[in-house]
């Protein structure tokens, strides 16, 4: 099972920061419950808010973690993080046009209407499932270089 079916597999359970994020944690020495609890927060684009999709946001925390960034390490290490999620950033906006849960899901999670229009149009598979493969496979080619 490669990475985001993976992914995929977990946001049967979890939100989507989680599954991707605990997709790739254990590559990186990161347990599972430790994984779920940091991305618990970032699902529906940060708490629902629907700002950065948190599938964006899971990959952004893999990205963090396979920089093995520690106290010690200069600015310049810092900033090899920065241009990798910029790039992540930019290339999920070129095949989707944003990065913005909100805008991504075209509903208000926040509102009972909004969740009642997510749930009625299968959104979780027809548009967040398409956004945590979309995320795992950007992931699994810039972890390849």
């Amino acid at each position: 099972m490669n990475k985001a079916e993976s992914a995929l597999k977990l946001y049967e359970s979890y939100n989507c920061a989680q599954s991707v994020l605990t997709a790739y944690a254990g590559d990186f020495g990161l347990e599972k419950d430790k994984a779920l609890s940091v991305a618990a927060g970032f699902g529906g684009g940060m708490g629902r808010l629907q700002e950065t999709c948190g599938a964006v946001s899971g990959a952004i925390a893999v990205l963090g973690l396979a920089s093995d960034y520690k106290e010690a390490d200069g600015r310049e290490k810092i900033d090899v993080v920065y241009a990798k999620v910029r790039r992540l950033v930019e290339d999920f906006t070129r095949e989707q046009g944003t990065v913005k849960c909100r805008d991504l899901l075209g509903c208000e999670l926040l509102s009972e209407e909004g969740h009642k229009y997510f749930a009625e149009h299968n959104m979780r598979e027809t548009k967040c499932g398409k956004y945590i493969a979309l995320a795992c496979g950007l992931l699994d080619k810039y972890l390849a270089e």
